[in-house]
């Protein structure tokens, strides 16, 4: 495994002051919803109606045990299990859980979907798409039947960011990582804060724009440097589509405005449906180039990242695990946006 690297970008070009939480009025919302109280209101309902089943594999009638590779599928997954919103009775669901694991071979679940067809009405009602299942990295192609209706119809929730073109933005659903961490808040009434960056590399990203950030007179890096820097920067620099996107959150809490460089729409962020992340972060092509990526941070005032940043320690309280899940936290979120999801169609039975 490659040693991960770490650049600290400092940017000398302006530096602001702070007063703990900010006192300006908040302006915009976090949320997508109309208002948050309309959000919760539709989030405790789903409280008291959402069922889930999920399906005995191997015609066994107990539920099956599942690994899976990664901490936040294990997480949910065992969060799921426990929860109130498992039923035993598969009429008095709403979605329905296909059980198996990342590492399972496209045939495996062919078959798995095969006898899942053959021998429970669910499926064929709706060709799966009020099923949903849990992959890392999604489900790779086939020709087969099952696997073509799996992957066109089904609920995918997979781990962010994901591979490029494993990802339908209208129906599938990405985990964040899992974090361990608190929320910084400022000890003093009066915090100075220079405007700063943080990028953290693994891989090769694009090395002629850190080359010129490296050349730049507005701009100091340094290297293998630890996450405290999160907590004194004002912007934390991430570059799509690589490891780094999963330190986001952390930085996020850590009152730092991620600013993510990216030439294409992201349509994988967690919470898409839950939160406005145009609020949170910042999104910069490459374009260009460092007097660009200059150029919209020091477009940004005050007040505007006051908000941002708020907006950003607002949103870590929905992205956050727990070993118990507790109200609003990711994995409510996670089952929040499977309850938007549920099929549309009707039955009789149904009242709410």
């Amino acid at each position: 495994m490659a040693t991960t690297s770490f650049i600290f970008l400092l940017i000398s070009f302006l530096t602001i002051t702070t007063h703990g939480h900010s006192n300006h009025p908040t302006t915009t919302s976090v949320y997508l919803s109309p208002s948050p109280k309309s959000l919760f209101s539709n989030y405790n309902k789903m409280l008291n109606f959402f069922k889930i089943y999920i399906y005995p594999s191997h015609n066994h009638t107990s539920t099956p045990p599942l690994i899976y590779t990664t901490p936040q599928e294990s997480q949910f997954y065992n969060s799921l299990i426990k929860s109130p919103f498992i039923t035993q009775d598969p009429t008095h669901a709403h979605l329905f859980f296909l059980p198996f694991p990342s590492s399972s071979s496209t045939r495996s679940i062919a078959r798995l979907i095969k006898n899942i067809r053959t021998t429970f009405p669910y499926w064929n009602r709706t060709l799966g798409a009020d099923h949903f299942y849990l992959s890392s990295t999604g489900v790779d192609s086939s020709s087969d039947r099952n696997i073509v209706e799996l992957k066109k119809n089904s609920i995918q929730i997979s781990c962010f960011p994901t591979m490029p073109g494993f990802f339908i933005p209208h129906k599938d659903i990405t985990l964040p990582p899992v974090h361990r961490f608190q929320l910084i808040n400022p000890v003093n009434d009066t915090v100075t804060i220079s405007l700063t960056g943080y990028l953290k590399l693994n891989k090769p990203v694009p090395l002629s724009l850190i080359d010129k950030l490296n050349g730049h007179p507005d701009f100091k890096v340094e290297y293998n440097v630890n996450n405290k820097f999160a907590k004194n920067s004002k912007f934390c620099l991430f570059v799509y589509g690589y490891d780094d996107m999963a330190w986001m959150v952390e930085a996020m809490g850590s009152r730092c405005v991620p600013v993510v460089i990216t030439d294409r729409p992201i349509q994988d962020l967690p919470l898409m449906d839950v939160i406005d992340w145009s609020e949170i972060a910042v999104f910069v092509g490459t374009s260009g180039g460092v007097e660009g990526v200059k150029r919209v941070l020091d477009g940004i005032n005050e007040s505007r990242y006051e908000e941002m940043m708020e907006s950003g320690v607002t949103a870590t309280r929905h992205l956050v695990w727990n070993e118990e899940p507790q109200p609003q936290d990711v994995f409510h979120m996670i089952v929040y946006q499977l309850w938007l999801r549920r099929h549309t169609i009707r039955y009789a039975r149904w009242t709410e």
